[in-house]
Protein backbone atom coordinates (compact mmCIF):
# COMPACT_ATOMS: atom_id res chain seq x y z
CA UNK A 1 0.00 0.00 0.00
CA UNK A 2 1.11 3.35 -0.67
CA UNK A 3 2.21 6.11 2.09
CA UNK A 4 1.12 9.70 1.62
CA UNK A 5 3.46 12.81 1.79
CA UNK A 6 2.71 16.33 1.73
CA UNK A 7 4.07 18.63 -0.78
CA UNK A 8 1.93 22.04 0.95
CA UNK A 9 -0.35 22.84 3.81
CA UNK A 10 -3.44 22.44 1.25
CA UNK A 11 -5.27 19.00 2.02
CA UNK A 12 -5.21 18.21 -1.57
CA UNK A 13 -1.23 18.81 -2.00
CA UNK A 14 -0.25 15.49 -1.58
CA UNK A 15 1.82 12.43 -3.12
CA UNK A 16 0.91 8.89 -2.36
CA UNK A 17 3.84 7.21 -2.63
CA UNK A 18 4.39 3.21 -4.20
CA UNK A 19 7.74 1.75 -3.52
CA UNK A 20 9.69 -0.33 -6.25
CA UNK A 21 9.36 -3.98 -5.48
CA UNK A 22 12.06 -6.69 -7.22
CA UNK A 23 14.71 -4.20 -8.01
CA UNK A 24 17.13 -6.60 -6.20
CA UNK A 25 18.65 -3.23 -3.98
CA UNK A 26 19.61 -1.48 -7.56
CA UNK A 27 17.90 2.04 -7.10
CA UNK A 28 14.71 2.23 -8.88
CA UNK A 29 13.46 4.48 -12.13
CA UNK A 30 10.85 6.87 -11.29
CA UNK A 31 7.08 7.44 -12.41
CA UNK A 32 5.33 10.36 -11.13
CA UNK A 33 1.61 10.16 -12.23
CA UNK A 34 -0.75 12.90 -12.82
CA UNK A 35 -4.47 12.21 -13.04
CA UNK A 36 -6.87 13.46 -15.49
CA UNK A 37 -10.72 14.57 -14.73
CA UNK A 38 -10.63 17.87 -16.42
CA UNK A 39 -8.93 19.24 -13.38
CA UNK A 40 -12.54 18.91 -11.53
CA UNK A 41 -12.51 18.08 -8.04
CA UNK A 42 -14.54 14.76 -8.50
CA UNK A 43 -11.32 13.18 -9.55
CA UNK A 44 -8.78 12.16 -7.92
CA UNK A 45 -5.21 10.48 -7.45
CA UNK A 46 -7.05 7.24 -7.01
CA UNK A 47 -7.64 6.91 -11.25
CA UNK A 48 -4.44 6.27 -11.49
CA UNK A 49 -3.60 3.68 -8.65
CA UNK A 50 -4.33 0.64 -11.29
CA UNK A 51 -1.09 1.67 -13.18
CA UNK A 52 0.73 2.61 -9.85
CA UNK A 53 0.46 -0.58 -8.60
CA UNK A 54 0.93 -2.14 -12.38
CA UNK A 55 4.29 0.07 -12.50
CA UNK A 56 5.55 -0.80 -8.46
CA UNK A 57 5.32 -4.25 -9.43
CA UNK A 58 7.44 -3.54 -12.40
CA UNK A 59 10.26 -2.15 -10.06
CA UNK A 60 9.21 1.42 -10.39
CA UNK A 61 9.62 3.70 -7.66
CA UNK A 62 5.75 5.59 -7.91
CA UNK A 63 4.67 9.42 -6.91
CA UNK A 64 0.86 9.57 -7.50
CA UNK A 65 0.51 13.41 -7.28
CA UNK A 66 -2.79 15.14 -6.11
CA UNK A 67 -2.93 18.77 -6.94
CA UNK A 68 -5.91 21.19 -5.89
CA UNK A 69 -8.65 20.76 -9.20
CA UNK A 70 -11.15 23.39 -9.70
CA UNK A 71 -14.52 23.22 -7.56
CA UNK A 72 -14.41 23.66 -3.99
CA UNK A 73 -10.81 22.22 -3.94
CA UNK A 74 -9.78 25.70 -4.96
CA UNK A 75 -7.75 24.71 -8.17
CA UNK A 76 -7.47 26.33 -11.50
CA UNK A 77 -5.16 28.62 -13.01
CA UNK A 78 -2.19 28.95 -12.72
CA UNK A 79 -2.68 26.99 -8.92
CA UNK A 80 -2.96 23.63 -10.38
CA UNK A 81 -0.04 23.91 -12.43
CA UNK A 82 2.27 25.16 -9.52
CA UNK A 83 0.88 22.47 -7.34
CA UNK A 84 2.22 20.26 -9.78
CA UNK A 85 5.47 21.94 -9.97
CA UNK A 86 5.78 21.98 -6.42
CA UNK A 87 5.32 18.70 -6.08
CA UNK A 88 7.58 17.43 -8.62
CA UNK A 89 10.46 19.57 -6.74
CA UNK A 90 9.78 17.70 -3.89
CA UNK A 91 9.89 14.36 -5.57
CA UNK A 92 13.30 15.48 -7.23
CA UNK A 93 14.68 16.87 -3.76
CA UNK A 94 14.02 13.11 -2.27
CA UNK A 95 15.08 11.20 -4.81
CA UNK A 96 18.55 13.36 -4.75
CA UNK A 97 18.84 13.36 -0.98
CA UNK A 98 18.67 8.79 -1.83
CA UNK A 99 20.77 7.98 -4.82
CA UNK A 100 20.84 4.26 -3.67
CA UNK A 101 16.99 4.21 -3.90
CA UNK A 102 16.22 6.41 -6.93
CA UNK A 103 17.72 6.41 -10.61
CA UNK A 104 17.57 10.17 -11.04
CA UNK A 105 18.45 9.61 -14.83
CA UNK A 106 14.83 8.40 -15.30
CA UNK A 107 12.25 10.13 -14.12
CA UNK A 108 9.33 9.93 -16.10
CA UNK A 109 5.97 11.60 -15.49
CA UNK A 110 2.97 9.74 -16.81
CA UNK A 111 0.28 12.08 -17.16
CA UNK A 112 -3.37 11.08 -18.93
CA UNK A 113 -6.18 13.44 -20.44
CA UNK A 114 -5.59 17.02 -18.08
CA UNK A 115 -3.03 15.37 -16.23
CA UNK A 116 -1.09 14.84 -19.51
CA UNK A 117 -1.49 18.38 -19.66
CA UNK A 118 0.40 19.41 -16.54
CA UNK A 119 2.87 16.88 -17.52
CA UNK A 120 4.13 18.61 -20.71
CA UNK A 121 3.68 22.24 -19.05
CA UNK A 122 5.85 21.09 -16.29
CA UNK A 123 8.50 19.04 -18.20
CA UNK A 124 9.07 22.32 -20.38
CA UNK A 125 10.24 24.01 -17.22
CA UNK A 126 13.79 23.94 -17.90
CA UNK A 127 16.17 23.53 -14.70
CA UNK A 128 13.08 23.55 -11.85
CA UNK A 129 11.70 19.74 -13.11
CA UNK A 130 13.28 16.27 -12.66
CA UNK A 131 11.68 14.64 -15.15
CA UNK A 132 13.71 13.04 -17.93
CA UNK A 133 10.87 12.19 -20.30
CA UNK A 134 7.34 12.61 -20.41
CA UNK A 135 4.31 10.00 -21.41
CA UNK A 136 1.40 11.95 -22.07
CA UNK A 137 -1.50 9.42 -22.37
CA UNK A 138 -4.77 10.94 -23.68
CA UNK A 139 -3.37 14.39 -23.15
CA UNK A 140 -5.26 17.78 -23.06
CA UNK A 141 -2.96 19.80 -25.77
CA UNK A 142 -4.67 23.03 -27.06
CA UNK A 143 -7.24 25.20 -24.74
CA UNK A 144 -8.53 27.09 -26.84
CA UNK A 145 -9.33 24.39 -29.30
CA UNK A 146 -10.82 22.36 -26.19
CA UNK A 147 -13.01 25.35 -25.31
CA UNK A 148 -14.45 26.00 -28.37
CA UNK A 149 -15.34 22.31 -28.92
CA UNK A 150 -17.11 22.52 -25.52
CA UNK A 151 -14.67 19.61 -24.16
CA UNK A 152 -14.97 18.15 -20.63
CA UNK A 153 -18.55 19.69 -21.04
CA UNK A 154 -17.39 23.10 -20.92
CA UNK A 155 -14.08 22.10 -18.33
CA UNK A 156 -11.79 25.18 -19.93
CA UNK A 157 -13.69 27.95 -18.23
CA UNK A 158 -13.52 26.59 -14.41
CA UNK A 159 -10.05 26.40 -14.86
CA UNK A 160 -8.53 29.45 -16.87
CA UNK A 161 -11.60 31.76 -16.06
CA UNK A 162 -14.31 33.19 -17.93
CA UNK A 163 -13.32 35.06 -21.41
CA UNK A 164 -9.71 33.78 -21.44
CA UNK A 165 -7.11 36.06 -23.63
CA UNK A 166 -5.33 34.64 -26.35
CA UNK A 167 -1.81 35.36 -24.06
CA UNK A 168 -3.32 32.91 -21.64
CA UNK A 169 -4.70 29.99 -23.98
CA UNK A 170 -1.04 30.09 -25.58
CA UNK A 171 1.04 30.37 -22.20
CA UNK A 172 -1.89 26.99 -20.95
CA UNK A 173 -1.63 24.79 -23.70
CA UNK A 174 1.14 22.53 -24.26
CA UNK A 175 0.70 22.93 -28.35
CA UNK A 176 1.98 26.71 -27.95
CA UNK A 177 4.68 25.87 -26.05
CA UNK A 178 6.62 23.70 -27.89
CA UNK A 179 9.53 22.33 -28.16
CA UNK A 180 9.49 20.56 -24.51
CA UNK A 181 12.79 19.81 -24.59
CA UNK A 182 12.93 16.02 -23.18
CA UNK A 183 11.85 12.71 -24.92
CA UNK A 184 8.15 12.11 -25.11
CA UNK A 185 5.89 9.13 -25.58
CA UNK A 186 1.84 10.08 -26.65
CA UNK A 187 -0.78 7.98 -26.69
CA UNK A 188 -4.06 8.24 -28.18
CA UNK A 189 -6.76 5.75 -28.75
CA UNK A 190 -8.31 5.90 -32.11
CA UNK A 191 -12.26 5.78 -30.48
CA UNK A 192 -11.67 8.31 -27.57
CA UNK A 193 -14.41 10.11 -27.80
CA UNK A 194 -13.11 12.63 -24.59
CA UNK A 195 -10.20 14.05 -26.06
CA UNK A 196 -10.72 13.61 -29.90
CA UNK A 197 -7.60 11.42 -31.41
CA UNK A 198 -6.89 14.93 -33.75
CA UNK A 199 -5.66 16.68 -30.87
CA UNK A 200 -2.69 14.84 -30.24
CA UNK A 201 -2.04 14.18 -34.16
CA UNK A 202 -1.88 17.80 -34.32
CA UNK A 203 0.17 18.60 -30.76
CA UNK A 204 2.90 15.55 -32.30
CA UNK A 205 2.92 17.07 -35.95
CA UNK A 206 3.66 20.70 -33.96
CA UNK A 207 6.20 19.24 -31.07
CA UNK A 208 8.08 16.84 -33.78
CA UNK A 209 8.71 20.58 -36.14
CA UNK A 210 10.01 22.22 -33.10
CA UNK A 211 12.30 19.45 -32.50
CA UNK A 212 10.96 16.98 -29.64
CA UNK A 213 12.02 13.93 -30.01
CA UNK A 214 8.39 12.04 -29.93
CA UNK A 215 6.76 8.44 -30.07
CA UNK A 216 3.76 8.60 -31.36
CA UNK A 217 1.24 5.29 -30.49
CA UNK A 218 -2.36 5.75 -32.35
CA UNK A 219 -4.36 3.11 -30.95
CA UNK A 220 -6.91 1.43 -33.15
CA UNK A 221 -10.55 0.88 -31.12
CA UNK A 222 -8.93 2.01 -27.71
CA UNK A 223 -11.47 5.21 -25.77
CA UNK A 224 -10.06 7.74 -23.33
CA UNK A 225 -9.56 4.81 -20.78
CA UNK A 226 -8.33 1.92 -22.08
CA UNK A 227 -4.58 4.11 -22.14
CA UNK A 228 -4.82 3.87 -17.82
CA UNK A 229 -6.10 0.11 -18.29
CA UNK A 230 -3.28 -2.49 -17.12
CA UNK A 231 -4.63 -5.05 -19.22
CA UNK A 232 -5.38 -2.71 -22.24
CA UNK A 233 -2.97 -3.20 -25.14
CA UNK A 234 -2.21 0.42 -24.98
CA UNK A 235 -0.78 0.42 -21.86
CA UNK A 236 1.29 -2.77 -22.18
CA UNK A 237 2.55 -0.39 -25.04
CA UNK A 238 3.57 1.67 -22.92
CA UNK A 239 5.11 -0.26 -20.68
CA UNK A 240 7.46 -1.70 -23.54
CA UNK A 241 8.61 1.64 -24.26
CA UNK A 242 9.88 2.57 -20.48
CA UNK A 243 11.62 -0.81 -20.45
CA UNK A 244 13.01 -0.43 -23.87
Amino acid sequence: MPTTTSYGDHPSQTVHRWDARGTGGAPAPVAVLLHGGWWRDKHDARLMDPLARDLSGAGWAVWNVEYRRTGADGGGWPRTLDDVGDALAMIGDAADRAPDRFDTSRVVAVGHSAGGHLALLNAGTAGKSPVTSVVALAPVTDLERSDREGLGEGAVTPFLGAGPSDELYASSSPARRVPVGVPLLVVHGGADQRVPVEHSRDYVAAARAAGDAVTYHEVAGADHFAVIDPGHAAWRGVRDHLEG
